[in-house]
């Protein structure tokens, strides 16, 4: 199975159907949050709806940026898996929305005890799947992948905790923009997408041993 992983979309949106018309052969297409900008319902089912339109099943996490509206947009839509699963084949796919609270009050924060107790509910859906796709939009904190410019970690600590617990094979988060790229928490490949609407994305190959690549505007 090949995964278009977007994140940190922001409303650029015909980055990503560039993307979605372009590529080639894929089997399902991964949103990790901030879709919108402070946008409405109306905004995220127009652009839900047309990644839906390349006939592959779409799976979407709101992020930080994404009002409530937009977060009951993707459950109106069927295509939310926050503290839920979803199961594609033998595999997996499970997330939170929201970023933890934080000193700038976006629109989707919650503490860090939702964000495990949301990444446990959608876990119990998805146990028993050969594979795990964990798609939290915040990224797990310590990591390569939670880095502000200034060196400062501010990721999730309860996304960590999880990871380390339940060893998921992929992780797919976004929110630190300039912290684009892949790490790893033990078995475990996280992958931080980049900027979506700047025409950064991540391929996920699930078709052996998991892998994830990034891909960016020239590629």
């Amino acid at each position: 199975m090949v995964i278009l992983a977007f994140s940190d979309i922001h409303g650029g949106y015909r980055e990503v159907e560039r993307v979605l018309g372009s590529y080639g052969a894929f089997d399902a297409v991964v949103v990790g949050g901030d879709l919108t900008t402070a946008g409405t319902a109306r905004e995220a089912r127009e652009a839900i709806r047309a990644m839906m339109g390349y006939g592959k099943p779409v799976m979407a996490v709101a992020g930080n940026m994404d009002p409530r509206p937009v977060e009951e947009e993707f459950r109106a839509l069927g295509v939310s898996i926050d503290e839920c699963g979803r199961i594609i084949g033998d595999i997996g796919f499970f997330g939170v929305s929201a970023a933890p609270i934080s000193v700038l009050r976006t629109p989707n924060e919650i503490t860090e005890e939702e964000i495990l107790r949301r990444a446990e509910q959608g876990w119990k859906e998805v146990a028993g799947c050969r594979r795990k796709v964990f798609v939290p939009h915040a990224p797990p904190a310590g990591t390569a992948l939670d880095r502000l410019r200034d060196g400062r970690h501010v990721g999730s600590t309860s996304v960590r905790e999880f990871i380390e617990r339940r060893a998921p094979d992929l992780v797919v988060c976004g929110h630190i923009h300039e912290a684009r790229g892949t790490d790893r928490i033990g078995s475990t490949i996280i992958v931080n997408c980049g900027p979506a609407g700047k025409g950064y994305y991540a391929v996920l190959d699930l078709s052996g041993e998991p892998a994830a690549r990034l891909r960016s505007p020239a590629e």
